[in-house]
């Protein structure tokens, strides 16, 4: 991601302390509540042909939730999941150890895969300006492009949530914007869900067939 190992160690540890507080739960990854997961699971995945065997990259894929998640709707899939916090990839790795899924302790894929998701990963800048955030972000963008074959995958949390509701901790960031950036940067087709009922968006980015 970006070449700033200060702000891996800052992430890794976040979510170190995440998971061993909460274990292997929704809470674990920072996020409150199953239902909430699914739900977000389901917007990102929309990017994905179901109907075709597929692999998959997860960006940040804490214990393994989005291959449970996966496992539940199909099984013509294989996936590698990726995170900087030593204790997400060991809790994962204990989880799922089957030929379909293998996590890796890394800032980036090591392999591509026909699509990429990034699920929760651009939230929590703890005391990182907005520009140091933004540029991380962009970063791990181009990762999840140079590393998918079909399309990728993302959410954050959005800049339309209420101001009385914001944390100083947290990235909100201008969906228009983003989807432009994608839109001009990687493919004509891109997607932007607003509409699920958190305050948070999904931009989808499929690519043109070669």
């Amino acid at each position: 991601m970006v070449k700033n190992d200060e702000l891996l160690r800052e992430v890794a540890s976040y979510y170190s302390d995440k998971i061993i507080q909460f274990g292997e739960s929704p809470r674990g990854v920072d996020w409150n509540s199953e239902d909430g997961q699914v739900l977000r699971f389901k917007q990102l995945c929309k990017v994905i042909d179901l109907t075709r065997m597929f692999s998959v990259n997860d960006l940040g894929c804490g214990y393994g939730a989005l291959y449970d998640f996966l496992t539940l709707q199909m099984s013509n899939f294989t996936y590698c999941g990726i995170d900087v916090s030593a204790q997400m990839v060991q809790a994962a790795s204990s989880r799922h150890n089957g030929l379909r899924s293998r996590f890796l302790l890394a800032e980036k894929p090591d392999q591509v895969a026909d699509y990429g998701i990034a699920s929760g990963v651009f939230n929590v800048r703890q005391q990182r300006t907005d520009a140091e955030w933004e540029s991380y972000l962009k970063a791990s963008l181009d990762i999840l492009n140079e590393s998918s074959r079909r399309g990728f995958a993302f959410n954050a949390l959005t800049s339309y949530s209420d101001e009385d509701k914001k944390r100083a901790d947290l990235y909100y960031a201008d969906p228009c914007a983003l989807f432009d950036f994608c839109k001009r940067k990687y493919s004509p087709q891109v997607s932007l869900l607003h509409d699920y009922g958190l305050y948070e968006f999904t931009i989808l980015v499929r690519k043109l067939p070669l």
